[in-house]
């Protein structure tokens, strides 16, 4: 085995040209940086499926989500949610690489 990798090295080494070009490096861009930016909707008060479609549609794709009652619950089945708060709020200009927060709580909490 200790052959084979040895032999291994050996091959892919011997294209190497130690005194060739350097490979270019991709600059790296922050996402907001290379998105526009864009009013958020309003999607407090949808089902909480309803809200990350509209929120998709419109172009924002980075969402996250919380039980908004505080007992961390995990939205199993989006369509059993309703938002009560988004973060930031509606009509905030934004890039459309930046984080929403949706918190949700379910149709059937008080």
């Amino acid at each position: 085995m200790r052959v084979l990798a040895a032999v291994l090295l050996a091959v892919a080494l011997a294209g190497c040209d130690p005194a060739g070009p350097v490979p270019e490096v991709p600059t790296l861009v922050p996402p907001s940086a290379s998105t526009a930016s864009l009013a958020l909707p309003n999607v407090v008060g949808m089902v909480h499926q309803d809200a990350q479609d509209t929120l998709q549609r419109a172009g924002f794709h980075y969402l996250t989500e919380e039980d908004a009652t505080g007992q961390g619950r995990f939205l199993v089945s989006d369509r059993n949610w309703v938002v009560v708060e988004q973060i930031p709020p509606a009509g905030t200009v934004m890039p459309q690489s930046d984080k929403v927060l949706l918190r949700s709580k379910k149709k059937t909490d008080k």
